[in-house]
């Protein structure tokens, strides 16, 4: 049971990250610390650690809904000089 509602929310997650293109992958890791991608790589060494090989695009495909260049090009923007230097300073 436990294990059905963590699946339940790791979909709910993923659902609103595809939901929010409009948040930035610097915004989520300077507020919370962890990003898409982060989630993408734990995605992965999850199911490595499983025994199933996923590479890491096919990671990235789930958590990002598409190739992860496509959602850069469509929804990335430049970090601003302020989000870099904050980054900077929580992940030095």
């Amino acid at each position: 049971m436990n294990t059905e509602l963590e699946a339940a929310v790791f979909r709910r997650l993923i659902k609103h990250l595809k939901d929010r293109n409009d948040v930035q992958n610097i915004d989520m890791m300077n507020l919370a610390g962890f990003c898409r991608n982060c989630l993408s790589r734990w995605y992965q060494e999850a199911s490595l650690e499983a025994g199933i090989e996923i590479s890491h695009n096919e990671s990235r495909k789930i958590v990002y809904g598409m190739d992860y260049i496509e959602w850069k090009k469509k929804y990335q923007t430049d970090a601003s000089p302020e989000q870099t230097a904050l980054y900077k300073k929580n992940h030095s």
